[in-house]
């Protein structure tokens, strides 16, 4: 994309060029070597780099993975892994981003790490032709199988639209889970962050869609809550999501986002979509349940320019 059209699509998108995207007035967190956890910020908006390296760059302001993944455990990396589309296209997470959350979980000790998604299109060509394929291979992880329903377990949800889902038993069984979602557009859920890749680990779609999406993708965090929400924002969808198909749907934004909140991730991306702070049905919702903070004026946020 040429650096014109760039410009133009940012800032119809309220992005300005060098400058990060979340608003202004927001307190920026300031950390010391060795200093409390409740120190850390709550959230780290990185631009300017391959998504690679702005992660490392991130998880270094929130302390490193060894803050999140302990020696020994299992982890399940959650990218969206859903569509036989080149990665120009953005449908998916970048397979370069998914490597580097995968070493980071295995240098810090990790005993295996798992990624997984239940694809919508056929599995192993979305697997393969997203460039996953190989990023799970070169990076030492382990593909959850996730296309037959022998993998999933039925458990109870009680929520306020979804009473039970079967649940992918790597996702049950792990001690971490992180999510890494793709920043883009949804057409029947306004955005597709953090919150609405983990219907990626349960069996039917459909039961979200007939009871109620917005209500279903909040209601998911009963079951389980992302330790760690690492957003891909380096190409986005802003159009005809969630899969998308042209280049013309997607705005290369060049950023990336790091929270262990789930909410907080998820409206600051929505925000970089030009969403409203709480006009996200199931981000508000989301917040009310107490899963996380969509104010994000009372979040301590580090924003890096690389």
């Amino acid at each position: 994309m040429e650096r014109r059209e760039f410009i133009k699509r940012s800032l119809a998108l309220g992005v300005g060029v060098g400058v990060l995207f979340l608003p202004k007035g927001m307190g920026r967190a300031v950390r010391r070597a060795g200093a409390a956890e409740e120190a850390f910020p709550d959230l780290v908006a990185l631009k300017g780099a391959a998504p690679e390296a702005m992660f490392d760059r991130g998880m270094k302001e929130l302390g490193g993975m060894g803050r999140f993944v302990r020696k020994g455990q299992t982890v399940v990396v959650k990218p969206n892994m859903s569509w036989d589309t080149r990665q120009e296209l953005a449908s998916n997470t970048s397979p370069s981003l998914v490597a580097r959350v995968v070493k980071h979980c295995l240098d810090a000790g990790a005993k295996k790490v798992y990624v997984l998604d239940h694809s919508i299109e056929h599995w192993e060509n979305s697997r393969e032709g997203s460039g996953i394929g190989d990023a799970i291979r070169s990076s030492g992880a382990v593909y959850a199988p996730a296309e037959r329903e022998r993998y999933y377990q039925d458990v109870p949800v009680n929520g306020g639209a979804l009473a039970r889902t079967m649940v992918h038993e790597a996702l049950l069984e792990s001690d971490v889970l992180i999510s890494v979602p793709v920043l883009k557009h949804h057409g029947g859920a306004g955005v597709s962050i953090s919150a609405k890749n983990l219907m990626g680990c349960v069996w039917s779609r459909w039961d979200y869609h007939s009871k109620g999406l917005q209500q279903c993708i909040a209601d998911f965090l009963r079951v389980r809550k992302p330790d760690l929400n690492v957003v891909d924002a380096y190409r986005v969808i802003t159009r005809n999501g969630p899969r998308g198909g042209s280049p013309d749907d997607v705005a290369a934004m060049g950023s990336l986002i790091l929270s262990p909140d789930i909410v907080a991730a998820d409206t600051a991306g929505s925000m970089m979509l030009g969403r409203k702070q709480g006009e996200i049905e199931h981000i508000r919702l989301s917040a009310a349940a107490g899963f996380g903070e969509m104010d994000l004026s009372k979040l301590k946020i580090e924003r890096i320019v690389l």
